[in-house]
């Protein structure tokens, strides 16, 4: 029985599939969901199909017996309908869901952009205020003047008393 079973220490063989699932270029078969879905979300498509809804019916219903193609009341029609809206809606679903994606990728493209210019605005606003606190530490032409005044006059008011002490 052991021996049936194989070694623990060897991998086992790999069994191949009965049926292999066909391959496919997904972009291209995502481009190809997302044009058919665009075509069905048009004017032109809803025309056409009423047009031919109402083809069917007229001639259906108006035809000579031997000549319609659908002899039961538009059971033909109602599978041709179901078959066209059971592969619709698959493709519709992709080329939402691709849709989805290109989204997600351009929101995070979005809120990485809006992080650059918050932190872009940050930095900013502490270089006007570090500019704001310099000026106001710098000493202006006014204040400039005002205290060589004052110098002047205080180097002129010694020589004064000192010459009116002695004249005294």
């Amino acid at each position: 029985m052991a021996e049936r079973r194989g070694r623990l220490d060897t991998p086992r063989e790999q069994h191949r599939p009965l049926i292999r699932t066909p391959t496919y270029d997904r972009d291209a078969f995502g481009v190809f969901a997302e044009q058919f879905a665009r075509f069905m979300g048009t004017a032109r498509f809803l025309m056409w199909m009423t047009v031919v809804v109402v083809v069917w019916i007229g001639w259906n219903t108006l035809a000579p017996h031997h000549l319609r193609f659908d002899e039961y009341p538009f059971i033909f029609l109602t599978l041709i309908l179901s078959l066209q809206a059971s592969y619709a809606a698959p493709l519709i679903l992709l080329a939402q869901n691709r849709q989805e994606s290109r989204d997600k990728v351009v929101a995070e493209q979005d809120r990485q952009a809006n992080a650059r210019g918050h932190a872009d605005m940050e930095f900013l606003a502490r270089e006007v205020a570090s500019l704001r606190m310099a000026v106001g530490e710098v000493t202006t032409r006014d204040f400039l003047r005002s205290e060589l005044r004052s110098l002047r006059d205080d180097l002129a008011d010694p020589d004064d008393e000192a010459s009116a002490t002695a004249s005294a």
